[in-house]
């Protein structure tokens, strides 16, 4: 899922953080309380949206291109028969 633009709640511009969110609690370890602190995300449903999110996209592409090798040699079997 990519990260909304709005806040569901209060309409608040989020989207455009996500990636230092993101950067610095998934890769530089970081307190994500403290990171939302420091970008000044005091209101419980602008937290919420990024706390939330998940990214699935890169899971979504390695079940498509699984489902894509499965029928690619399901195909192959049945020429050889």
């Amino acid at each position: 899922m990519m990260m909304p633009v709005r806040c569901f709640t209060c309409g608040a511009v989020v989207a455009d953080h996500w990636e230092e969110y993101d950067k610095r609690v998934n890769k530089d370890h970081e307190e994500a309380g403290k990171v939302l602190d420091e970008m000044g995300y005091k209101r419980y449903c602008c937290r919420r949206m990024f706390v939330s999110n998940v990214e699935l996209i890169d899971q979504l592409i390695s079940i498509e291109k699984g489902e894509k090798q499965e029928s690619a040699e399901e195909d192959s079997d049945v020429t050889q028969i």
